[in-house]
């Protein structure tokens, strides 16, 4: 028996060309072995079943792809395989009548496998060893009932190989379309379950899909970073301006007005608080050594429990953000929650300021400004003058004179615990809030 096509076998992952090939002009050899082919292939009309049989044995030794689809489901895969060899051994007959249905069946093939993770090589493997097998079933017929027209056969067997070819790019084109959209949805999908984490409004029926989807555990400890100024990326997508520390996982997502990170920080420790001290090291940690491009602002908010609470996170790390100073930088929440009171309230805020500082707006700008930049440096020095007036490069009996002075203007008296918290909330108010 001729064995015309055994080695086309070996070059099964061959990529198929892009551009299909330009017909030929066909000799009187050429209609005659047309002639031949189609004879031959009509008899494959008749004897499909049996080649539907033998070609899905083939794919089950070996393909290993398609080895766990046809244990899966063995009549879907035998109806596919049957359908794309009708149409396709019926192309070869009748290519007008059977081209568009014969393209519409490897499209669906592609999109099918696709959709079930089946990988394209393997799609393609299957669809060159179906070629191979109807080629080499041509060629035996040929050989059996009429020997003296096999050399005929020679003349087809590019147009036959260009027509595998075909399928296999209609086949990858489907394929690759449909990979796309699968990745669109998938991407879509995690970007809604994110926001609705984000939001607060996701359904505790839909936390055990969300935490799948994600890779989040559903019970786990949480914080959330807000990001202000995001930058856009070369390839037009908004990408944090900023570099988490190494080994740090974080689900981002785009919002209105800022980025959010969803910072997992470990799972929940039993009956134990979610958000105590213990976490404060980690979150501290991150915060130090979170690193934002000048001018760029971050907030950090408080550990919660479960991705249920991550709604809660995002509106304390909206607060940290407000809270973070207009040049830029890290605000963790925990370590500046008076900050965070003021932004919380910026009425309030703005009337303290107003009551505490007032008078000293009645000052020269540059007086005022002296006065309020020593009360700062004197609370950042935690009330020492010797540690202020280095900070502001005078002496500490200056640094004195000026707080006696601030305190004859106001009427507060800085030793005194209520009047200090007050004076200490007005320069924050001053300082955060717009005007």
């Amino acid at each position: 028996m001729p064995q015309v096509v055994r080695s086309r076998v070996r070059a099964l992952h061959a990529p198929p060309p892009v551009a299909p090939v330009p017909r030929r002009f066909r000799s009187l050899a050429d209609r005659e072995a047309v002639a031949v082919l189609h004879r031959a292939a009509r008899v494959l009309v008749a004897s499909l079943p049996a080649l539907t049989d033998r070609l899905v044995e083939a794919l089950r030794e070996q393909e290993p792809a398609y080895r766990a689809a046809i244990e899966g489901d063995p009549a879907e895969i035998w109806q596919e395989v049957y359908h794309s060899l009708r149409h396709n051994v019926g192309s070869l007959i009748q290519p007008r009548e059977f081209r568009e249905a014969a393209h519409r069946t490897s499209r669906r093939i592609g999109e099918v496998r696709a959709e079930q993770g089946l990988p394209l090589d393997a799609v393609l493997h299957a669809f060159r060893m179906g070629g191979a097998m109807v080629w080499q079933d041509l060629v035996d017929e040929t050989a059996r009932r009429h020997p003296e027209d096999i050399r005929l056969l020679v003349h087809v067997a590019a147009d036959v190989w260009n027509f595998v070819d075909e399928h296999c790019g209609v086949v990858a084109d489907a394929y690759r379309r449909a990979e796309r959209r699968l990745v669109w949805r998938r991407e879509n999908r995690q970007r809604l379950m994110t926001a609705a984490l984000l939001d607060g409004t996701a359904q505790i029926a839909d936390l055990p899909d969300t935490a799948a989807a994600l890779g989040l555990p559903e019970d786990g400890r949480y914080a959330v970073l807000a990001l202000g100024d995001s930058r856009p990326s070369p390839h037009g997508a908004t990408h944090p301006p900023l570099e988490l520390p190494a080994g740090t996982d974080a689900v981002w997502h785009t919002g209105a007005e800022a980025d959010y990170a969803i910072l997992p920080l470990g799972r929940s420790r039993g009956t134990e608080r979610p958000d105590a001290p213990e976490d404060a090291g980690p979150l501290a940690a991150l915060a130090a050594a979170l690193r934002v491009p000048a001018g760029a602002r971050a907030g950090i908010s408080s550990a919660v429990g479960g991705l249920a609470a991550v709604g809660d996170a995002r509106r304390l790390a909206e607060t940290a953000l407000r809270a973070c100073p207009a040049g830029g930088g890290v605000v963790l929440l925990d370590e500046h929650l008076p900050a965070a009171l003021i932004v919380s309230s910026p009425a309030l805020g703005a009337a303290l300021a107003d009551r505490v500082l007032g008078p000293l707006d009645r000052l020269d700008a540059a007086d005022r400004d002296v006065l309020i930049e020593t009360l700062t440096a004197w609370f950042d020095a935690d009330g020492s003058a010797p540690r202020a007036g280095a900070r502001l490069y005078c002496h500490r009996n200056t640094v004195l004179n000026r707080l006696r002075r601030f305190e004859q203007l106001t009427g507060r008296c800085l030793t005194r615990p209520s009047d200090a918290v007050e004076v200490s909330l007005a320069l924050t108010a001053r300082r955060l809030l717009p005007g």
